[in-house]
């Protein structure tokens, strides 16, 4: 496994060269449909060798011998491995990014975050109001993501944020209100866009109701743009885009409670000395909204350093002033020369690569951090349009048609091997710590492979021309038997699901189940691989502008599998001290 520390531009192109070096020989797997594993006769194409040592290996095996790193301990195997599994093996772990949190490290077998220990639903790292309408996955990476983007923000000197894809709203709603910052939210889907309003809207209304005073109109909200970002467009749309009010969604809070409200700004005697001031780290939001209101607002300053932004404090939202019942709280608008920082949780496809180019172009963007998914959506010279990915009808004209989402350096576009095929990317995309447990408990779930795999045979052999049709999933398909599965899986393809079904060829086919299990675990094995692959361009990519920049596990991947973090900075500000300092964040 790579190392923590950061890895030089030399480093980082001979771990991309291995990288390919060995996908060239074993990529065939990850490029496989498990789906067609009798099909395609897929377990035929290992060697001969693999075959005898993995035929028929039981999965709390597969976990331990294959997906699981090496720790030290003595392990038992069935038959002795040859030695080519045995160096793909240890060659795929130590060629892939560390995935475990370096403040986790001691705790990585814990299934779930410190943080939902005592209550698997709400993290006691949030504030309540950030964890109403929030999953506890999207808690544990807006706390977790929302520190960085803080610290970031605090080693730059810029309080802007651009959240790209932001859904909604919930990184964008911690940063405003929790962090302080000044944040722009970009989304193009306009009923995500009225929900993350609606969202704004309860919090500052909950904020009211335990401060027992209007501060409707002091907070400072996100503010929300509808808009799709090409990937392809030029860096100055995306800032006309954020400038332009005709972008802007128009919002109309009911902040207060009657008619009308005249609340007077609350007034102090003077500033509190530091020493005076309470710690109020282990306080209630009511406490600190109680401190303000006691001690006036004067004193926020001082308030916001003695309060630890990441247990849910709004020392940013408290400023009482006057205001009229429905008024808008003011928007701070978004002008062309406005210096920011760009993130974006989990921006699917081509929009991470979008990102990065923005930022190397645009000089008005200063810092990134970018959490990527879905691979198999990235734009490649060979599939320029990826399954699922829909031509937007905000088309503009593009910077670069020969621009793709992968590879973005010119570095690895050279790289002999470097193509990574969609299934492979799709692969990358696994949660391959959920799956090591469904190994390791043996879990009935695994058999669903075999299923669908033998079904793939039934509707080839009534339509040859359907060649990997859409079953979608089938409702507890590994309780039922094979008959009715087979039965739904036919009609949901609008295929006879009374068909006759050949007994004499399907039952050996299912009598496989374990071997389909293993092909499949190979494939994760090397899925690590792809998605280091994808990473190490992009971090490439920056170093060939002039930028360095580091690569972050900052979620816990149990929890949150795609966990990893790029980050860089302009202006001779160096990330690398985030990984040892600014994320060393214990979570108890």
């Amino acid at each position: 496994m790579c190392s923590i520390k950061t890895l030089t531009l030399t480093q980082q192109k001979q771990l991309a060269a291995n990288i390919t070096q060995v996908l060239s020989v074993y990529g065939f797997i990850a490029d496989s449909y498990i789906i067609e594993f009798f099909t395609n006769r897929l377990w035929e194409k290992l060697p001969h060798s693999w075959r005898e040592a993995l035929s028929d290996l039981p999965p709390p095996y597969l976990a331990d011998q294959l997906l699981s790193k090496e720790n030290g301990n003595k392990r038992s195997y069935r038959s002795v491995w040859p030695l080519s599994l045995l160096a793909l093996k240890v060659t795929a772990h130590c060629l892939t990014f560390p995935r475990t949190p370096f403040h986790d490290a001691t705790k990585e077998k814990q299934k779930r975050p410190e943080e939902f220990q005592e209550n698997h639903c709400q993290s006691s790292m949030l504030d309540p109001l950030f964890r109403k309408h929030v999953k506890p996955k999207k808690q544990h990476e807006i706390r977790r993501l929302g520190q960085l983007v803080k610290t970031l923000s605090d080693k730059t000197g810029c309080d802007r944020v651009v959240d790209i894809g932001s859904g909604q709203g919930h990184l964008s709603r911690f940063l405003a209100f929790g962090c302080g910052l000044s944040v722009t939210a970009v989304e193009a889907d306009n009923h995500l866009v009225e929900m993350a309003e609606k969202f704004d809207h309860d919090l500052i209304y909950m904020l009211e109701k335990k401060a027992n005073v209007n501060i409707g109109c002091s907070t400072n909200p996100p503010r929300h743009v509808i808009a799709w970002i090409n990937p392809k467009a030029l860096w100055e749309d995306l800032v006309k885009q954020l400038s332009d009010e005709s972008f802007l969604k128009g919002r109309s809070y009911a902040c207060c409670q009657g008619d009308s409200c005249k609340t007077e700004k609350l007034q102090s005697n003077g500033k509190i000395p530091e020493d005076q001031i309470p710690d109020l780290r282990s306080l209630e939001i009511g406490a600190a909204l109680s401190f303000v209101g006691e001690h006036g607002s004067s004193n926020q300053c001082a308030l916001g350093r003695a309060v630890n932004f990441s247990h849910g404090s709004f020392q940013h939202a408290l400023n009482p002033t006057s205001c009229s019942s429905h008024s808008a709280p003011p928007l701070v608008p978004f002008l062309p020369e406005n210096r920011c920082i760009l993130t974006g949780l989990h921006a699917c496809g081509d929009l991470s690569a979008a990102m990065l180019r923005h930022f190397v172009r645009c000089p008005d963007i200063i810092a990134i951090t970018s959490v990527a998914c879905c691979y198999m959506k990235l734009t490649t010279i060979e599939m320029p349009e990826p399954p699922g990915v829909l031509p937007s009808s905000h088309s503009r004209e593009s910077s670069d048609l020969t621009e793709y989402g992968y590879p973005l350096s010119s570095w690895v576009a050279q790289l002999p091997g470097h193509k990574l095929s969609y299934k492979a990317r799709e692969v990358a995309c696994h949660a391959i710590e959920d799956y090591t447990e469904r190994l390791k408990g043996d879990s009935s779930i695994l058999k669903t492979h075999c299923y669908r795999a033998v079904l793939e045979t039934v509707i080839r052999g009534i339509d040859p021309s359907m060649i990997r049709a859409g079953v979608q999933t089938i409702k507890k398909a590994h309780v039922l038997p094979f008959k009715e599965y087979a039965r739904q899986g036919l009609a949901r393809v609008g295929l006879d699901p009374e068909v006759l079904l050949d007994e004499l060829s399907i039952e050996p086919r299912l009598s496989q189940h374990q071997n389909v299990v293993v092909f499949f675990t190979l494939s994760l094995l090397l899925a690590p691989l792809v998605e280091t692959l994808i990473l190490l361009d992009r971090m490439i990519f920056l170093h060939e502008h002039g930028f360095s920049s580091d690569l972050i596990p900052l979620f816990k991947p149990q929890f949150s599998p795609r966990n990893l973090v790029l980050v860089a900075a302009k202006a001779g500000v160096q990330t690398g001290y985030l990984l040892e300092q600014g994320l060393d964040v214990k979570d108890d």
